[in-house]
């Protein structure tokens, strides 16, 4: 493929995947640090904040994309698309499989560098959010991560979950209510100004 870093971004998912299924490892390599980190941070979410599992959840989905790559189809579907389906997949298998089973969170270290509390502010906003999101049904919980956190359109919820575009909105729609009335009260308490 040999293109300068800045054209990479000019390149499609499925350009690149046909690419690396076709021998061009440089391809992989380009695709590999386009997806890993949205990837990476669908998972973690979805796995409520579990890095390790979310690694291991990422390394499996993009093994399985590999593996995929020689028989890619391009343009019968988004390589995103099919990916963050198998994440959802692998997430679901790893959460039931661990119900019940409630680990605690290792308290963070001590930390005296400058503008602790605002990253102490941060991490409580994100552990709100994340708590927020854990107490919504499953459903509602993925549709509204993949709108609102990782920036995927209605047309590819919908493909991800495999639902109807109507249904994907309904989802959303009905966890962004839910989400505000979980953290209406905790404005001030999260930094928020009552404005």
């Amino acid at each position: 493929m040999d293109m300068a870093l800045d054209a990479s971004d000019e390149v499609s998912d499925e350009a690149l995947l046909v690419a690396f299924g076709n021998g061009d490892r440089e391809a992989a390599l380009l695709l590999t640090a386009r997806l890993t980190p949205r990837v990476l941070g669908y998972a973690s979410r979805m796995l409520r904040g579990d890095r390790a599992e979310a690694e291991d959840v990422t390394q499996e989905a993009m093994l399985r994309l590999w593996r995929i790559a020689p028989d890619w189809r391009q343009g019968e579907a988004k390589v995103t698309t099919w990916l963050f389906r198998v994440v959802t997949n692998l997430c679901t298998d790893r959460l039931r499989k661990r119900r019940g089973v409630d680990l605690d969170a290792v308290p963070e270290p001590e930390d005296d560098a400058p503008e602790v509390a605002r990253r102490m502010m941060d991490a409580d906003r994100a552990a709100a959010l994340q708590a927020a999101l854990d107490s919504l049904p499953d459903r509602q919980r993925d549709a509204v991560v993949l709108r609102h956190l990782e920036g995927l359109g209605n047309p590819e919820i919908a493909d991800v979950m495999e639902i109807s575009v109507e249904a994907v909105e309904s989802l959303t729609a009905r966890g962004k209510r839910a989400l505000a009335r979980l953290l209406s009260g905790r404005r001030e308490e999260l930094g928020y100004d009552e404005a």
